[in-house]
């Protein structure tokens, strides 16, 4: 039985400033990347997958969306800092612009093993790091995302994809519950 309750929630960033937020953010991944060729966006399931899919709507380049599976977390409220590659299935980015599409950096540890794994066996041209939410707080690796969409502290976060025990994906903006 879930102990926690959508009317518990508190909420952080509202639909309307993540609809915002996210366009700012395609706004400049296009102009870095430009409009002319092809993007492979690498979606790290199964909490970017909102994210990554508005995300998607404002670019202007060709989009190739893949879509990856690891975790840290498992049912936790917090990383256990050791990744668990579930499906890293992709196909040939050698040569290629390819941004990782992240719900949220916090240890920084899921992070550095996709960047790294993926600069030394896919080989892309290009690989960046969106985020929606960037807790630095809680980095315990030295590693920064490109594009972030907001800033946040030491909150355990559900909504807009991210969840608790697999709930609260579904809603549409991002909250938080107080201890």
């Amino acid at each position: 039985m879930l102990d926690k309750k959508v009317e518990d929630l508190k909420i952080l960033f509202s639909e309307k400033e993540i609809e915002n937020r996210t366009k700012e953010l395609a706004d400049e991944i296009n102009k870095d990347f430009g409009c002319e060729k092809d993007l492979i966006l690498i979606c790290v399931l199964k909490g970017s997958s909102i994210f990554c899919c508005d995300l998607s709507k404002h670019l202007k380049m060709p989009v190739q969306m893949e879509f990856i599976r690891v975790s840290s977390y498992g049912n936790a409220k917090e990383s256990s800092g050791h990744v668990q590659a579930m499906d890293l299935t992709l196909p040939n980015l050698e040569n290629k612009n390819a941004l990782i599409v992240e719900d949220i950096i916090d240890t920084g540890c899921t992070m550095k093993f996709l960047t790294e794994l993926l600069c030394r066996t896919h080989k892309p041209q290009n690989l960046k790091v969106v985020t929606l939410l960037n807790k630095k707080i809680a980095r315990k690796v030295p590693i920064e995302p490109d594009y972030y969409g907001f800033e946040i502290d030491d909150k355990f976060v559900v909504g807009y994809g991210l969840d608790y025990e697999g709930y609260f994906r579904n809603l549409p903006y991002v909250g938080y519950f107080e201890n």
